[in-house]
């Protein structure tokens, strides 16, 4: 199935989710995850009508960044946040959905040149190899972004345990995203939550982005490296 395929079926997926909560249709946020995609692969899906896309690794998307620099693409940095690399990140996306440390959020706030949209990942299921926020340290964190200058706090983010229940796990993301609502700030909007396997659950569950990589570009090649955790 050509890329535009995958597109339009991932849409109608969504749009039925949507429907089945009685949501209106198009509040989703389609987030093609491009990791170990090549610059060619993302035009097309650009072509195809995808805006916003998805990346795990600063020196991978740069390259892929500078070829496609006449594209009005939304970037989103999806990946593990390193110290030494939060000024690259802040300046080159508009989004990131990984923040799960008081140190990385500051870094990020000084290096910024225009005001970044900021989800908090959460360690929904409390694995020990996994990184993100433990949901009773969410408070401080939210108060410490919120403090920062040029750093928007939009809302949380998780990947659940591969082997758990996700729409259980995808049920308690959605309770701190309410509870944390009234003290979070004006921007608090957005629920990243789900992947290929799972995005339909996650929207029914309250996401209004998803995270969708082989649903759009088909498996992923055997050399791709994998999401740091």
């Amino acid at each position: 199935m050509d890329c535009d395929k995958r597109i339009e079926a991932a849409a109608a997926a969504i749009r039925l989710a949507e429907g089945r909560t009685g949501r209106s249709p198009s509040r989703v946020r389609l987030i093609a995850v491009s990791k170990a995609r090549s610059a060619g692969e993302i035009r097309a899906a650009y072509e195809a009508g995808q805006r916003d896309f998805g990346e795990n690794y600063l020196q991978e998307a740069a390259a892929k960044m500078t070829a496609l620099s006449d594209l009005d693409i939304v970037w989103h940095f999806i990946g593990a946040v390193q110290s030494n690399k939060t000024r690259d990140i802040a300046r080159r996306f508009q989004w990131i959905h990984t923040v799960d440390r008081a140190r990385i959020a500051t870094r990020l706030a000084a290096a910024a040149e225009r005001p970044l949209d900021i989800c908090v990942q959460v360690n929904i299921d409390a694995e020990p190899q996994k990184a993100g926020v433990a949901p009773s340290d969410l408070p401080e964190l939210v108060a410490h972004i919120q403090g920062l200058a040029g750093l928007r706090l939009r809302g949380l983010m998780a990947i659940p345990r591969a082997d758990g229940d996700h729409r259980a796990s995808f049920r308690a993301l959605r309770s701190l995203f309410d509870v944390h609502g009234d003290d979070a700030g004006d921007h608090w909007d957005s629920l990243s939550m789900g992947m290929s396997d799972d995005f339909e659950i996650a929207i029914e569950e309250g996401a209004n982005m998803v995270r969708i990589g082989t649903a759009i570009f088909g498996p992923r090649p055997t050399s791709a490296r994998e999401v740091p955790a």
